[in-house]
């Protein structure tokens, strides 16, 4: 019996229904109805999707507002304490508390995104999922952390699913994976000491769902494709031994990275069946099938859910054909992992390159995919014979296109010199120079790049796609907005300034449009969180500059100041995780095509009489493999990428790196390999946490180059006082040498708005300013 299903499926819409109508909630122009209303039509869409593409089961439970894991604090009525909740306020007032942070304003009832009056909270902390571009929000436990069931809205869509009418499976985060993923909040806590707490919950969530005629339950455990320890691999055993008992069978999910040494664990839990995922642990699959129990079902990630490239069918029948050999007929297929990661659809997006669009699969192409394959190994091949005729030809139309590899490119990668990744001198010499050069005052302030994208730039930037407003109009436009951003920094007090990136649209499809070996499309967004969304460039081919990308507008920049103006880059291994990067050749190679391209705009800014450089690389961290043993590799050639795109210059030119949104401690020898002069990193919402691991606490590696904590959150609406600021970077100071700290934000200011921006600048201005007067210089 061949069943076929998916872990998830993207619930942003088409056309980003579900962005529009979060922003419009929180703008208070609709209500919370109005939302869940937009939110059940997409549900009710994509789940007649699934089942029109002969699903057996739809998927209930993936759908969110905001965060999965979010969702499930308020499942499990674990609400963190610090946010005051008197239980008078709605469920969904709460969320966005949570997620967005609480402040005193003038909003009004109507607002709908969680402030109040009062001194505020801070909004949980947010990192990255795994290896991906989503972020999830982090739950926070204690020893008074209590878990109580609050199913209404999951059972809510259960009904929602049966009533289409469709099979609903439910598909929840594993007890195991959802402490694991938290974060205990007192010191010394065990947050593994409330599994027993947590499972009775599980339990009576099996149950109401097993009454309400839901037949199987995914529970995705994806802690098992990490190196765990023994406590973590007893506390599965133990969750799954009890689970085991209640009368639901349970699908157990894996993906992202082979099981290695949690194969035999994952496969001896007692549940119904166990999902893996047979794209990144392709060669386990095998083990895999042969060690479960010919009793449990197993499901098989066999189409990529993490990439845009169409699946090579033929190649999946036969994989797919020996693991139901050794398995006696009974199979599940799905895609790999959720496709919360790819587009909606891409196969009638008008942009895409024509002859890039054929090798592309988004998430409704991919559910097509599951049809023929479920179709063939019925032996239905004659129904499903021009689907994989279509497949094959577009397989060898990729294989043999010329725009695919380049002789010039190979030469030049071939020819580079063995120190290409080497600045002609150390830190130390360098330091002196630019500070000489650069003449900046104790605790310089800067910003990390972007300045908010106002409508006006917006209007302006669609106008010129649509060919309303000619080059050199839209030039004109956006060097108006530069010097805006440029007076206003000035005026607020910051050292070094940025031009603010208003002629970009994304920080990496803006570089990938002006590189070779880029598609583009224009409906391919992906949701990284909350409302937040990203269009990720399709890496095809070889990479190349032809042009220089970004020296015009920052030339222009400088020219406007008297102050030092950072020439802002996408670094390359940031623009090959963001991106969907080719399958056909090791990943470490395209890094040093785009690494190339990127050394070349270095040079040119350089040459222009730029003095400060960042070549941003939030995503070098999120690219680290999720188990020990390949990790060294991978580590290796993404700091040579970066050091490649970073050394052509001289002593005296700064270079900056920034990276957000992840935990760090466990690479810093590593990112000190990467020889930045200046590293800013996100940490307000751990309450510079991150941080420690820098200073060498304990006994462990220091930092040696100069550190920007963050000292406020960009990405929730609250404004900190400078008190706050300043407590946050007294923080800092007892851990980084006052002669190597920077103030700066977390991130990017691109999704903000100017009043509150200005406010907050201003405020992390006389933060420093106050630092300074506390008698530490540089």
């Amino acid at each position: 019996m061949i069943r076929t299903h998916v872990l998830g499926f993207p619930r942003i819409g088409a056309n980003r229904e579900l962005k529009f109508a979060l922003e419009r909630h929180w703008r208070g122009e609709i209500d919370e109805a109005a939302l869940q209303g937009v939110a059940a039509e997409l549900r009710a869409r994509h789940w007649r999707l699934q089942a029109g593409a002969g699903l057996d089961h739809v998927t209930v439970g993936d759908f969110a507002l905001y965060d999965q894991v979010a969702d499930l604090i308020q499942l499990f009525g674990c609400e963190p304490a610090r946010f005051g909740f008197t239980g008078e306020e709605s469920p969904l007032r709460r969320y966005f508390a949570m997620a967005r942070g609480v402040a005193a304003h003038e909003h009004g009832e109507a607002c709908g995104c969680g402030a109040s009056a009062g001194e505020g909270a801070a909004a949980l902390e947010m990192t990255k999922w795994f290896d991906t571009n989503y972020h999830y929000l982090v739950p926070e436990f204690d020893a008074a952390t209590a878990f109580t069931l609050h199913a209404d809205r999951l059972l809510a869509e259960v009904d929602e699913a049966i009533a289409l009418p469709a099979s609903p499976k439910a598909a929840l985060l594993g007890p195991v994976s959802f402490l694991f993923l938290g974060k205990s909040k007192e010191a010394g806590f065990d947050r593994l000491a409330l599994l027993d707490r947590l499972l009775p919950v599980y339990e009576q969530l099996l149950v109401k769902l097993a009454a309400r005629g839901v037949t199987w339950v995914q529970l995705d455990e994806p802690i098992l494709g990490l190196d765990l320890a023994p406590a973590w691999q007893d506390a599965l055993r133990r969750a799954y031994e009890r689970l085991g008992q209640v009368d639901q069978q349970v699908l157990l999910a894996s993906y992202f990275s082979p099981l290695a040494g949690n194969l035999a664990l994952a496969c001896g839990l007692p549940v119904a069946g166990l999902h893996v995922d047979a794209v990144r642990a392709a060669g386990e699959l095998l083990d895999v099938a042969r060690t479960l129990p010919l009793d449990r079902e197993l499901s098989v990630g066999i189409v990529d859910g993490r990439n845009v490239w169409r699946a090579d069918l033929d190649a999946a029948l036969e994989t797919v054909h020996e693991v139901r050999e050794l398995r006696g007929g009974r199979l599940w297929l799905a895609a790999s992992c959720s496709l919360l990661h790819v587009p909606m659809s891409l196969r009638d997006d008008p942009v895409v390159d024509a002859d890039v669009r054929p090798w592309l699969a988004g998430a409704v192409e991919k559910l097509e995919e599951l049809r023929v394959l479920k179709r063939a190994l019925w032996g239905d091949e004659a129904a499903v014979a021009d689907a994989l005729i279509e497949a094959r030809q577009a397989r060898a139309s990729r294989l043999a296109s010329p725009r695919v590899r380049r002789l010039d490119i190979a030469r030049r990668v071939a020819a580079l010199p063995a120190d290409a990744d080497r600045r002609a001198s150390p830190f130390p010499r360098r330091q002196a120079a630019q500070r000489e050069r650069l003449r900046l005052p104790a605790f310089p302030t800067t910003t990390i790049g972007s300045f908010p994208q106002t409508p006006a730039i917006r209007a302006a930037r669609a106008a010129f796609k649509r060919g309303e407003l000619d080059a050199e109009a839209y030039r004109a436009a956006m060097r108006g907005e530069i010097e805006d951003a440029v007076r206003r920094q000035e005026a607020l007090g910051l050292d070094v300034l940025v031009h603010g990136e208003a002629e970009r649209n994304d920080m990496v499809e803006y570089f990938g449009e002006q590189l070779d070996g880029f598609a583009f499309t224009a409906n391919g967004w992906v949701q990284s969180y909350g409302s937040r969304c990203v269009k990720p460039p399709v890496l095809f081919g070889d990479v190349a500059r032809p042009a220089p990308m970004t020296v015009e507008w920052t030339r222009f920049a400088q020219g406007l100041t008297e102050r030092p103006m950072k020439g802002m880059l996408t670094g390359p291994i940031t623009i090959l995780q963001w991106s969907f990067v080719r399958d056909d050749q090791p990943r470490a190679d395209t890094a040093l095509q785009i690494a190339l391209a990127i050394r070349d705009e270095v040079a040119d800014l350089e040459a222009a009489g730029i003095a400060v450089i960042q070549i941003d690389e939030p995503a070098i961290r999120e690219g680290l493999p999720l188990r020990q043993a390949e990790r060294a590799g991978y580590l290796a050639w993404a700091t040579r990428a970066f050091r490649v795109a970073a050394s052509p210059v001289g002593d005296a030119t700064q270079i900056h790196t920034h990276m957000c949104y992840s935990e760090f401690n466990d690479i810093l020898p590593d990112i000190a390999a990467m020889d930045a002069d200046v590293i800013t990193i996100e940490t307000s919402r751990s309450d510079m946490e991150l941080l420690r691991g820098f200073g060498g606490e304990g006994g462990g590696f220091r930092y040696p180059n100069e550190i920007g904590p963050g000292v406020y959150d960009i990405h929730s609406p609250r404004v900190p006082g400078s008190d706050e600021m300043l407590r946050l970077l007294r923080k800092a100071a007892e851990v980084i040498p006052a002669d190597q700290l920077w103030v700066n934000p977390d991130c990017g200011l691109k999704t903000r708005g100017w009043p509150e921006t200005e406010a907050a600048l201003r405020h992390m201005v006389e933060a420093a300013k106050a630092l300074r007067g506390e008698g530490l210089v540089r």
